[in-house]
C-alpha cells in the first residue's frame, strides 16, 4: 500500500500519466475569472419590458434589479382608483416583462459558466423562485 492518496485516481500528482492537480487548478481558476466577467457584463447590462402597449416601460439590468420606470404621458389619468390600480397592474406586468429578458440574457450569458447551478444564470431548478 502506498501513502499517496491520487495513485488510486490513476498515478501521483503531476506525474507522467498522473491526476494533473495543477491543471484542474488552473482550469478552475479560468472558469471563475470568466464567471466573474460575465457578471460584470451583465451587472451593467440594460433591458427594457412594456405593457399596456407601451404605456409602462421598465428598465432592469441584467440581473434583473430594476433601474427606471418610464410612464408615457396621457395614457393614465390618475384621477381614479381605478386607475392607479391599472397603472400599478401595468408596472408589474412590464417588470415581469423585462425580468423574462433579463433572465434569458442571463441565461445564455453564464449557461456554460454555471453549469445549471441555480443562481448563477443556468436552469431554474425545482423550488426555485423564478418566474414569481
Amino acid at each position: 500500500m502506498t501513502d499517496n492518496p491520487f495513485e488510486a485516481l490513476g498515478g501521483s500528482l503531476g506525474g507522467e500519466g498522473g491526476f494533473d492537480f495543477q491543471g484542474l487548478l488552473e482550469q478552475a481558476q479560468q472558469m471563475q475569472e470568466q464567471l466573474e466577467s460575465a457578471q460584470h457584463r451583465l451587472a451593467d447590462a440594460r433591458v427594457d419590458g412594456t405593457a399596456g402597449g407601451g404605456a409602462v416601460t421598465v428598465t432592469v439590468n441584467g440581473v434583473g434589479e430594476l433601474w427606471a420606470v418610464t410612464i408615457k404621458p396621457g395614457t393614465i389619468d390618475g384621477s381614479s382608483a381605478d386607475d392607479l390600480r391599472d397603472l400599478g397592474d401595468l408596472v408589474v406586468a412590464a417588470y415581469r416583462d423585462a425580468k423574462a429578458q433579463a433572465d434569458s440574457l442571463a441565461s445564455s450569458a453564464l449557461g456554460p459558466l454555471s453549469g445549471g447551478m441555480p443562481g448563477l444564470g443556468g436552469p431554474a431548478s425545482p423550488g426555485s423562485t423564478e418566474g414569481d
